[in-house]
Order: C-alpha cells, then sequence, then structure tokens
C-alpha cells in the first residue's frame, strides 16, 4: 500500500474545487505520496476537519464567499495547533502581499495554471514530508 497525502481544499465554488484536483492529479510530482482531498465549502467545515487531524495542506480560495481563503488561513494559523501548511488562491497577483499577511507558505493565481499549482503543491507536500519525519 502506498502512503497518501490529504489535501483540503476550501472554496465556496465547486468549479475551483474541481480546477485544484485537476491541476494536481492524483500525484502532483513522482517524489511526493498519492493526494486524496478533503473538499470543504464552508470555513465552519475547514475549522472541522483540521480539529480532527490529518490533513497535510491546505488550499484555500482567496476569493471564497463569505470568508476568503486569506482570512480562514490567517485565523487557522492563529487557532490550530500545528496548522499544516497553506497554498492560497489569489484572484491577482497584486494580492501577493495580502498572502504574506495571512502566513500562507504558498499562492497561486487563478484560474489555476496546472503546471504552477502542480508544483506549489508538491513543495508543500516536501515540506509536510520533512516536518513529520522531524517530529519522529
Amino acid at each position: 500500500m502506498q502512503p497518501t497525502a490529504t489535501v483540503l481544499v476550501y472554496s465556496d465554488d465547486s468549479n475551483t474545487r474541481e480546477q485544484v484536483r485537476l491541476a494536481s492529479g492524483r500525484r502532483p510530482a513522482p517524489d511526493v505520496p498519492l493526494v486524496e482531498f478533503l473538499e470543504c465549502a464552508t470555513p465552519a467545515a475547514v475549522i472541522k476537519e483540521l480539529d480532527k487531524g490529518g490533513i497535510d495542506v491546505c488550499v484555500l480560495d482567496g476569493e471564497a464567499v463569505p470568508m476568503g481563503g486569506m482570512g480562514v488561513c490567517r485565523q487557522i494559523k492563529d487557532e490550530i495547533f500545528e496548522c499544516p501548511p497553506v497554498l492560497v488562491l489569489m484572484g491577482r497577483p497584486q494580492d501577493a502581499w495580502l498572502a504574506t499577511w495571512s502566513r500562507a507558505e504558498a499562492a497561486v493565481t487563478l484560474p489555476v495554471d496546472p503546471v504552477e499549482f502542480a508544483s506549489a503543491l508538491a513543495s508543500l507536500l516536501r515540506q509536510s514530508k520533512t516536518l513529520s519525519v522531524q517530529e519522529l
């Protein structure tokens, strides 16, 4: 059995969640585990899933309604013990400073570019794996 990584995807838009799944595929890079997606459409669902544990990376839609992914990111970085790395989806490249404010580890623009997204996700999965190994 191959190891898998769980990626939480938050967006109120099912098309955005689908873009993320399609851009990543089952494995965003050869040196990272297979990916399983856990989709959330509300901020409350994100918090609930993170409280359960087992999330390796979060992908948060900065354009989500009623609470954007950058606000959710800032909140979970404050409230979730050992919060997993976060990749924020931005509406415009000029919003990169907001991604920094939110404390996201990475940010890419919408619509999702498959190469850029897969590279950013793979980098965060490597980081998550490194953190898990260091904890042992």
